[in-house]
């Protein structure tokens, strides 16, 4: 109902008060569906009046201050400028009103919907001399007169009408339509469905504004609410409130849904690769192991019959006789050497599934994080930090920017974060529960992460050289000795709200080292 004619007749007189006898100092635009009215008031305050014409969502608010950027912005309606408001007027039934200045020009705002526009008229009568949305060319041929729609609400046109509600008052809107509905309207006696056209007139005479939120979506209503996140009197604060409802918080909500879903279906996706992967492995595990066939047939070549395409053998591995087929047209021995080959093969086919699993078991793991942490937002700035954020380049994707730089130490690698927001990036988004943290004790420096190697332990000439990274880019970087604290990544863990960088980290130990730097490897 925020375009609602009967919300209009509240706001109006409202909006009057507040603006009447106020100049109007500028007026621009500084996105294409939006127009921003700055207005003075007495003593020099500033009053605002935001009309947002976007098709999917069309709204006006009333902010008592807006900055206005240093570029990409056009001054518009420049006929106005500086010119006194003297009344804010309403059109009778309809979604429309103007403002008039003390020469006579009048602004007309038309709310409706996904046709809205803001015309200038020279007269109350004249033809409009200027467009805000200029695609709307059939409003060049409006008159403010005309849109005016006088009614008669009285017992005997709602009989000529047969109680059709849309005809009798079109102005209605949805949710007085709803509430009709569910009351029975639509099966009761003519006389039965006045009285309920009474009962929710009178309910849209009540200056009292609800905006509460109905399927996804936030709604403004005057009807009585047992949901309202915000109920008012105001309706200028209805209008603040339900921009900040139905525009910013539900552009977050939209987002924020739409990177879940994304995240969900990413997780789908990695789960159903993981269970198919192992599966595949069990398979290849619980099989015959094609060496110990291949040890059988060449430790019995000289019992194989020539030509034999199947032959019973002893195999000494299960003590036990056993059938092993042989392939026609190759003799035994060569049938064993490619039964070797295809041995080794499977124990790289084996080893590069295991991996495989261990990566995407990371991702999954990394997803449900980042899923957790989305969950819990509940604001742009941080949306906005976490879906900039860098990402680690899956397969097909683009090369990007690491939070780290990387380095070898026998076998080891060692990665070092870049600065402190790249330190809380390589925290949360690279490193696995077992990696070893190293961090300069009590100073400022560069996160720096030994990557395990799974059944490996990290010797201690590649835990010192880390350590000797750690001091070395850090505030101690010039000390001749430095301490540095060092534990597996899964004790150590970040706090929301805290400094980049910044983490609390528990069951540390200490190791003293000479600051090194990369250079001496």
């Amino acid at each position: 109902m925020h375009l609602n004619y009967h919300y209009f007749r509240f706001l109006c007189p409202a909006l009057e008060e507040k603006i009447r006898g106020a100049t109007l100092v500028s007026c621009f635009s500084q996105n294409k569906e939006e127009l921003i009215l700055e207005l003075q008031l007495a003593e020099n305050r500033l009053f605002f009046i935001r009309a947002l014409l976007l098709p999917s969502n069309t709204c006006l608010s009333f902010p008592s201050d807006f900055k206005r950027s240093k570029k990409n912005n056009i001054d518009l309606f420049p006929e106005i400028l500086h010119q006194k408001i003297t009344g804010v007027h309403l059109l009778a039934f309809e979604r429309a009103f103007y403002l008039e200045t003390a020469d006579g020009t009048a602004l007309l705002f038309k709310m409706h919907g996904s046709r809205s526009n803001i015309l200038l008229f020279e007269t109350r009568d004249s033809l409009p001399v200027r467009l805000f949305r200029k695609e709307l060319q059939e409003d060049m041929t409006i008159r403010i007169p005309d849109l005016e729609k006088p009614l008669d609400l009285s017992w005997s046109r709602f009989k000529s009408l047969e109680g059709n509600a849309s005809q009798f008052l079109p102005t209605l809107g949805k949710l007085p339509r709803a509430w009709l509905k569910r009351e029975g309207y639509l099966d009761a006696g003519l006389e039965r469905r006045f009285e309920l056209m009474q009962a929710v007139m009178d309910m849209l005479e009540s200056p009292l504004f609800s905006v509460f939120k109905e399927e996804g979506k936030y709604l403004l209503t005057l009807l009585p609410c047992s949901r309202a996140l915000l109920s008012t009197s105001d309706p200028l604060e209805a209008a603040n409130a339900y921009y900040q409802k139905a525009v910013v918080q539900q552009a977050f909500d939209n987002k924020k849904h739409s990177l879940l879903r994304a995240l969900s279906e990413q997780q789908k996706k990695t789960a159903s690769y993981l269970q198919k992967t192992r599966q595949k492995l069990e398979a290849l595990e619980s099989a015959p192991q094609l060496s110990q066939t291949a040890d059988i047939i060449m430790a019995n070549l000289h019992q194989i019959p020539p030509g034999s395409e199947r032959v019973q053998l002893f195999d000494f591995y299960a003590n036990e006789l056993r059938e092993i087929q042989l392939k026609k047209g190759i003799s035994p021995q060569q049938h064993a050497e490619n039964l070797y080959r295809k041995s080794k093969n499977k124990k790289i086919e084996l080893e590069q599934l295991r991996k495989n699993l261990e990566v995407r078991e990371k991702q999954l793991a990394e997803l449900n994080q980042e899923q957790l942490e989305i969950q819990q937002v509940d604001d742009f700035h941080e949306l906005r930090a976490i879906t900039k954020s860098e990402k680690p380049a899956g397969p097909g994707s683009k090369q990007v920017q690491l939070p780290y730089r990387k380095l070898e130490v026998e076998g080891f690698e060692i990665w070092i974060g870049k600065s402190a927001r790249a330190n809380d990036e390589l925290l949360r988004r690279y490193t696995w529960k077992e990696d070893i943290w190293l961090h300069a004790r009590d100073v400022a420096g560069s996160h720096v992460i030994i990557k395990q190697q799974s059944g490996m332990r990290v010797p201690a000439p590649v835990l010192e050289r880390a350590a000797s990274l750690a001091a070395y880019y850090s505030k101690n970087k010039t000390a001749s000795l430095a301490a540095v604290i060092y534990t597996p990544c899964k004790f150590v863990r970040k706090v929301k709200g805290s400094p980049a960088g910044a983490v609390i980290v528990d069951r540390e130990k200490v190791i003293m080292v000479s600051p090194e730097s990369p250079d001496k490897l």
